[in-house]
């Protein structure tokens, strides 16, 4: 008989383990970090922008790495910036006063009132009575319903914001938990489909995601038209293929442990049997939801800020007792990690773009490439265009910084310039899956224990790369539909 002492002894040993590895990735981190640090300062860069760089990528590496998690990493960042004199407080602390991040903050909190007023259970057991049958299903019935709202929601965010707790609801009713093993059943594949979905539905439409029409107006400047028909007609076909191939790729390649649920329509129809006619809070919820809908739809022309349609709704729904302070105060945590993470990669991000690094960087790669062929030139300055997203915390700040740098580098180099221009704009919602960060409409997503921070990293860059792949061998089909 094994004796208590060995048994305790034994199940030890494999913690002890796993912690010595971890601690051995924590110090390999801090090494590299160390050593950017102190590498001789490039491109006549100023030491803190090297130095807030040397931290920022150190902060990315260690969440790679699974050394620490991303909110540890940043957390950890935050301090080392201010201790080491890289940045005063008040500028390390700026990200937190970001209306678009306020607006996931708040956005969160709603997505908890659609849940605990049932009406998220509802609408997902509407979509598994029609679309329940296999997981794969309600992938493509999310990345569809996401392609209906673009033109109408001019922002990614608001529409992950209304989107979230469907999706979340969905993963719970298919038998998924946030939980490491429980979140393998569906939840990991839905969410993952779903944000991986909407880099594409963001690229179909003009008004998709904020930053098409910045673009389109950049691309002006170098006599390019972009308006809402022509930049739908040049995005169909490669984003119909990309819309077709998503949700089955990572089907194929993460494939979900529930994949086929034939039982699911009648159990979700026994399921809304038993829920009853809508309760007054669903009826007080849907309401409000479909207000804020409204308004972040009609916003550029009521010239109404996101962040305080989502503080309105959030403010009706404590009125009314659907999500109480005491609801907030229990299950608030994850928004608030949530909020604190992305507001200082954010915060640093944003920084590093103001102190000239990411313009300096991309000036300086554009030199390299620019005695290439045009073909060459056009395809090396797209890839380099995804892979730098690495740096960024923002999909429009990206495009503002390096958009025009890109698309004079490309017209100086013979290629197409409405080519480039279309080809840059789709690229700046394609990538917006490249790491958790990468867009804002990811937060929610990466905040709700169905998808962890290395699963973004991991089966994001592999859409990534097939995103990548679909645009560029559309080349011919973008070069044409552009030119008319």
């Amino acid at each position: 008989m094994l004796d208590l002492n060995e048994y305790t002894t034994e199940l030890e040993a494999p913690l002890h383990r796993s912690q010595k590895a971890l601690w051995i990735k924590r110090l390999i981190t801090l090494i590299v970090g160390f050593l950017i640090w102190h590498l001789p300062i490039p491109l006549e860069l100023s030491p803190d922008a090297w130095h807030l760089f040397a931290v920022f990528i150190t902060a990315i590496l260690g969440v790679l790495l699974e050394a620490v998690s991303i909110f540890t990493a940043s957390i950890i960042a935050l301090v080392a910036v201010v201790l080491l004199r890289v940045l005063p407080p008040e500028k390390a602390f700026s990200g937190f006063s970001e209306s678009f991040i306020l607006l996931i903050l708040a956005a969160f909190l709603v997505a908890k009132g659609v849940i605990k007023s049932g009406l998220g259970r509802r609408i997902a057991f509407l979509l598994i009575r029609r679309f329940g049958k296999s997981t794969l299903n309600l992938g493509y019935c999310l990345v569809v319903t996401d392609s209906i709202l673009g033109p109408s929601i001019p922002s990614n965010t608001a529409r992950s914001g209304i989107m979230y707790p469907i999706v979340h609801a969905l993963c719970l009713d298919t038998g998924s938990l946030p939980t490491p093993e429980g979140r393998k059943q569906t939840g990991t594949y839905l969410m993952m489909t779903y944000i991986a979905g909407q880099t594409i539905s963001s690229a179909l439409w003009l008004t998709g995601m904020a930053a098409n029409p910045v673009g389109a107006r950049i691309a002006a400047d170098f006599g390019i038209n972009m308006n809402f028909g022509n930049w739908l007609f040049v995005a169909s076909v490669p984003c119909i293929i990309a819309l077709i191939l998503i949700p089955f790729v990572l089907y194929k390649l993460y494939p979900p442990i529930n994949k086929y649920t034939p039982e699911a329509p009648e159990m979700a129809k026994k399921g809304l049997q038993e829920m009853g006619p809508m309760s007054k809070k669903e009826w007080i919820m849907g309401s409000t939801f479909l207000g804020m809908i409204l308004l972040w739809a009609f916003s550029p022309v009521l010239n109404i800020n996101l962040a305080i349609v989502a503080f309105l709704g959030l403010s009706v729904l404590i009125l009314a007792n659907v999500y109480t302070l005491e609801d907030i105060r229990q299950g608030g945590g994850d928004a608030l990690e949530t909020f604190i993470w992305f507001a200082i990669l954010y915060m640093m991000s944003t920084v590093l773009n103001d102190m000239g690094f990411m313009k300096t960087l991309g000036a300086q790669i554009a030199t390299y490439i620019g005695g290439f062929n045009w073909v060459t030139v056009y395809v090396l300055l797209t890839v380099i265009y995804v892979v730098i997203h690495y740096l960024f915390v923002s999909q429009t700040a990206q495009l503002l910084a390096l958009y025009a740098v890109f698309l004079e580098v490309a017209v100086n180099a013979q290629v197409p310039a409405a080519l480039m221009a279309f080809m840059l704009s789709f690229a700046t919602n394609y990538f917006a899956v490249i790491t958790p960060q990468a867009s804002s409409s990811n937060v929610l997503f990466a905040g709700s224990g169905f998808l962890p921070s290395e699963e973004i990293y991991k089966q994001g860059a592999v859409i990534t790369v097939l995103n990548t792949i679909i645009f560029l061998v559309a080349t011919p089909w973008i070069h044409w539909a552009s030119s008319l």
